[in-house]
């Protein structure tokens, strides 16, 4: 359900959420997502309203097929797209993933820069517009939704990248992406970029302007915000910035700043604002990377006030210090919403309005763990729901569970640690001494797991108040040239890192198997569609 305010699907007038969180905010390291998580996070952003979806790119490999085939079927709303380079081969795989699609899409890249032509492709300027008409016909032949970007556009000749577009546009593009591939440009100059293109370029007026930005500068934002000053009507975009290098142009930044500077923009997007607390925080406990607190518009202070007059002027009137209301990004009010006696019945009904759709989960399983966190809590907050139920969609199909822990330590002898995992459903064991109950904790699962990675990085967060708070950990580990991020929740902290461990070794176990070529056996489950209730850059 869309905000009051928010543009319909029939106004010629408002800006397109393109969203490439599946895609390109799954290469910034430590991101991968298997394809039952990528279901889950697709739903979500049908629920916020997207009006597109960019679920992978199918030719890069057997697992991003499958991803996007599965996208395809589980959404109806949004379009559901494939990136593809301009090769025979990569337009045949995404067409064939994107076929089970209510609205399908392709989604055609080619670089226009002569730094990309030169060092990359070895390729002419005329060899460029060849492989546009060809690619771009031949993806129309088939649908009706089919976008090109020009990479590295920010970078490239003008009058060539006019030509470009041009002939794009003959050959049936009804979107036209000019990225800034490499985080470049600056907000003045990409704006013009986009106000002389659709000026010079033949058919300009026909079709969509697509902006894609990154982050390298920190101008991301402000750079997409240039280009619909001067006639981009979408904007591809990620939750939470993710992405590549410093990442992409963050979703939740662009939409509220449409919307709250509404009188310098004059159009809006079509996202339910109310859903992206939600998005941000599943997607986080997702892929185990820790919002930053000062992240604008989800971060933990995006509106907190603690200077003595802030306060004083907020408490007087909100306006004075708050450009945006918590609840119209739904941000949860902290209060105690559930507890020990509460009913199956509300408990799905929080998760709904929470953006969780219960039948993506096993609900059965979930009740029985909220329960048991009512018995140990005495507050349990909506926080502590998402991260209850992310755990629970993150369990479903590891091969390695945690069974049972058991730490001992004093201030006289070393910490040590018993751990019990189910491996592919037989439970194994293993104890280890450590620098710390934590250390010892890992090394147990290490023997278990039978690998030592690399511990890249490792962080602690309390995700609500209190002694009894759930605590959030987030790790980075890396093995065999693979990076992996994990994230468990936990209200004793030893067992939250064991469980963002094990998720990281199962991410681990995921990436190595698709990597020989094999379709992970204990992903089975997962690889089929979820039941439903309704390397390449750009």
């Amino acid at each position: 359900m869309a905000n009051a305010s928010t543009p319909t699907a029939e106004s010629a007038d408002y800006v397109r959420i393109f969203d490439t969180t599946l895609r390109d905010g799954e290469q910034s390291p430590g991101c991968t997502m298997n394809v039952a998580e990528k279901v889950v996070i697709a739903r979500q952003l049908e629920r916020l309203n997207v009006d597109i979806i960019e679920a992978g790119f199918a030719a890069s490999s057997p697992g991003d097929f499958e991803s996007v085939r599965c996208v395809a079927q589980a959404v109806r709303g949004p379009v559901v797209l494939s990136l593809s380079r301009t090769r025979e081969e990569d337009i045949e795989q995404a067409l064939r993933s994107v076929d089970g699609a209510a609205r399908p899409g392709i989604h055609i890249f080619l670089a226009t820069s002569d730094i990309h032509l030169k060092y990359k492709l070895q390729m002419t300027r005329e060899d460029v517009l060849t492989a546009v008409t060809w690619a771009v016909s031949r993806a129309r032949q088939h649908l009706d939704h089919v976008e090109f970007s020009c990479e590295d556009a920010s970078r490239s000749d003008w009058e060539f990248l006019a030509k470009v577009c041009t002939e794009a546009i003959r050959a049936g593009a009804r979107i036209v992406n000019l990225p800034d591939t490499t985080g470049h440009a600056i907000p003045q100059e990409y704006g013009r970029m986009f106000a002389y293109m659709r000026e010079k370029v033949e058919g300009a007026e026909q079709i969509i302007w697509s902006a894609h930005c990154h982050n390298d500068l920190g101008l991301a934002v402000a750079n997409s915000l240039a280009a619909v000053q001067n006639g981009a009507r979408q904007v591809e975009c990620t939750i939470n910035g993710i992405g590549e290098r410093a990442g992409n142009t963050s979703m939740e930044e662009v939409v509220m700043a449409l919307r709250t500077r509404r009188d310098q923009f004059g159009v809006l997007s079509r996202v339910d604002t109310r859903q992206i607390y939600p998005a941000s925080r599943l997607l986080a406990q997702t892929i185990g990377q820790v919002i930053p607190a000062t992240k604008p518009i989800v971060g933990d202070n995006a509106f907190a006030h603690e200077a003595g007059i802030h306060q004083d002027g907020v408490l007087k009137h909100r306006l004075t210090y708050e450009i945006m209301k918590p609840e119209d990004v739904g941000i949860p009010s902290n209060k105690l919403v559930l507890g020990k006696h509460s009913g199956r019945h509300a408990f799905v009904n929080r998760l709904k309005e929470l953006g969780v759709d219960p039948e993506a989960i096993d609900l059965k399983r979930a009740f029985t763990e909220f329960k048991a966190l009512c018995d140990k809590k005495k507050v349990v907050y909506d926080e502590d729901l998402l991260a209850l139920v992310g755990e629970e969609v993150r369990q479903r199909s590891d091969f390695l569970a945690l069974a049972d822990l058991r730490v001992t330590a004093s201030s006289k002898t070393m910490p040590c640690a018993e751990v019990t995992l189910r491996v592919d459903g037989v439970e194994r064991s293993a104890s280890a001494s450590g620098d710390g109950m934590v250390d010892a904790c890992y090394q147990a699962i290490y023997r278990i797991a039978g690998v030592t990675p690399t511990l890249e990085r490792y962080s602690v967060k309390s995700i609500t108040g209190g002694t009894d708070a759930l605590g959030e950990v987030s790790c980075l580990v890396s093995h065999d040239e693979i990076t992996v991020a994990g994230q468990g929740a936990h209200s004793d902290i030893v067992t939250a890192s064991a469980l963002a461990l094990i998720n990281a070794l199962n991410r681990l176990r995921v990436r190595q198997e698709l990597r020989a070529g094999r379709k992970p056996q204990h992903l089975a489950a997962a690889w089929d569609l979820p039941k439903s209730s309704g390397s390449a850059k750009a």
